[in-house]
């Protein structure tokens, strides 16, 4: 059997695993059941905190956008403008493409020099360049949000203050833009100039929610929009959701202390297979020129490193909590 045929036939695997799961892990019945009977209680319930909680539920689901105009829904470049929008870079969508594509073909360039194996130089150079860009687009998208959700609470209560002493809410805006730095001061920024040019606060929110894609963003827009709705004191309401976003944050801490050992030892046991390789590379190259050279060697490697990242990614899933 060639290495062609042994890559036909682990891709084949791979997808039929693929399919599989895809088909088992569909929606619940039973989930689904409990959805419509908590629907039916909300409709008929004569309970003030029911009948409050299925308005709140009308207002966010009347606040979610249509699936066709979901930011980033459109295409694949558009979805990839966005996120490299999030990360604040400036970056564009041919910095990002050209930036992978360089990377690409150093990394096969480099490889094929030292191995002479042009499957694997392309193989790993392919995987570099498309894993590697998309690896720091996250981490600068991170960043940016651990950096706007730390500063937010603080924005929220700034426009508190000034709701208490009179100013309407887009002169509040204004005074959170002019007054707040990074990340939170740029999007209230953006927000003031939309309002400028004749588009609603609602519409202004609603797309920097769009665009941002933060939970703390979404539940600061809902607050807005419920309080349009029923009325009632708008400082008080928002000074609740600015102890309830540093509560979240605390938890969130908390969470990140107690999973901190697992993370650490997740990382560990992954790293090491390839700590060992390199090492054993390092010192004795012939020892492992197999991997390189002999075509069922690298067919065996590559599926080493496949169930490495499924190993990985459910060791990944098994440390990261929500709340």
């Amino acid at each position: 059997m060639t290495i062609i045929q042994l890559l036909l036939v682990s891709g084949g695997l791979m997808a039929i695993l693929a399919i599989g799961y895809v088909l088992l892990a569909g929606p619940s019945a039973s989930r689904e059941s409990q959805r419509r009977l908590q629907a039916v209680r909300y409709r008929h319930s004569e309970s003030t905190d029911t009948k409050v909680e299925s308005q709140l539920k009308k207002a966010i689901a009347a606040r979610k956008p249509k699936m066709h105009r979901i930011a980033g829904s459109a295409s694949k470049a558009e979805a990839l403008a966005m996120r490299l929008d999030r990360t604040g870079k400036g970056w564009t969508v041919q910095n990002y493409l050209y930036a992978s594509l360089g990377l690409a073909l150093v990394v096969s360039v480099i490889l094929f020099l030292r191995s002479g194996s042009a499957a694997l130089s392309l193989g790993v150079g392919a995987v570099v360049g498309l894993g590697l860009p998309h690896m720091v687009v996250n981490f600068f998208i991170k960043k940016r949000t651990n950096g706007f959700n730390s500063k937010f609470p603080d924005a929220i209560e700034l426009l508190v203050r000034g709701l208490r002493s009179g100013l309407p809410v887009t002169e509040t805006l204004s005074v959170v833009a002019q007054e707040l730095p990074g990340p939170v001061g740029q999007e209230f920024k953006g927000i003031t100039e939309r309002i400028k040019i004749g588009r609603t606060m609602e519409e202004s929110l609603q797309e920097t929610a769009d665009r941002l894609g933060i939970a703390e963003f979404n539940f600061f827009c809902i607050t807005l929009a419920i309080q349009r709705e029923t009325g009632g004191n708008l400082a008080e309401t928002l000074s609740n959701l600015a102890d309830v976003l540093r509560k979240r944050a605390q938890m969130k801490l908390k969470i990140k202390a107690m999973s901190s050992e697992s993370k650490a030892s997740a990382y560990i046991v992954g790293a090491l297979p390839f700590m060992v390789f390199i090492m054993i590379w390092w010192i004795n190259p012939d020892y492992l020129a197999g991997f390189f050279e002999e075509d069922r060697l690298i067919v065996a490697g590559m599926g080493g490193l496949v169930w490495m990242s499924i190993g990985a990614f459910i060791m990944a899933k098994m440390v990261s909590f929500e709340i």
